[in-house]
């Protein structure tokens, strides 16, 4: 073979191996896509579950303060009402949240363009933050409600000092879980602990996939 032969072999050869380089590229990064869309996927049914649960809970328990309000405003306990009433405004919040994540999960598309996909996948990891801040400000709420006049005029101290070590460690349970669940802290272990579920895996892997597919189109 004379030497234009072999260099034409040699051109015809790399430009093979390019081709099949990009085309395994291309397979990998689809793949990559489909990946990404099962995980988000696999979050649709219990963020359904769990807004149905919440629908329900502030349908049923917001009719039954409003009657409260407007029929036994006098005779009903305050610590009931306003703990209750606040309860279920968080969860109110929670709600539109899960509605709000919902209508992302809906809107991603594998074949959009990428900044697209970028922004609703933080808009997915930053409302599953403030959701679990909105829960956890809760907790003190659920050591206040029983309270009742009776219990002030005749409660041990015994009692009240019980009452006020829970409800002031509820608290500052619930302040401090609030001001630090943020995503600076995802590699803490407590962190680890309260996320450690479907509504916040799926997103950060699927945040780790787009890095990847992001990596296959510069490398193109």
């Amino acid at each position: 073979m004379d030497e234009n032969g072999i260099k034409e072999l040699w051109r015809s050869s790399n430009e093979k191996l390019g081709q099949s380089i990009l085309l395994n590229r291309r397979n990998a990064e689809d793949i990559t896509k489909m990946k990404m869309q099962t995980l988000l996927s696999s979050m649709k049914p219990i963020k359904r579950f769990i807004l149905l649960v919440g629908i329900l809970w502030v349908t049923i328990g917001g009719a039954m303060v409003l009657n409260l309000y407007i029929y036994s405003y006098e005779k009903a306990s305050p610590f009931f009402l306003y703990s209750a009433t606040l309860q279920l405004l968080l969860t109110a919040i929670a709600i539109l949240i899960y509605l709000y994540q919902l209508v992302l999960l809906r809107q991603v598309d594998i074949s959009e363009p990428v900044i697209e996909t970028q922004y609703r996948l933080a808009g997915l990891k930053t409302s599953t933050i403030w959701v679990t801040r909105f829960l956890f400000l809760q907790l003190p709420l659920w050591t206040t409600f029983y309270w009742n006049k009776s219990m002030f005029k005749s409660g041990s101290i015994g009692l009240w000092v019980f009452q006020i070590v829970v409800t002031s460690l509820f608290t500052i349970v619930a302040v401090w879980l609030f001001v630090n669940i943020k995503y600076e802290n995802r590699d803490k272990k407590w962190f680890k602990f309260l996320f450690n579920r479907q509504e916040w895996t799926p997103v950060i892997k699927s945040i780790e996939l787009q890095k990847e597919i992001e990596a296959f189109k510069h490398d193109r």
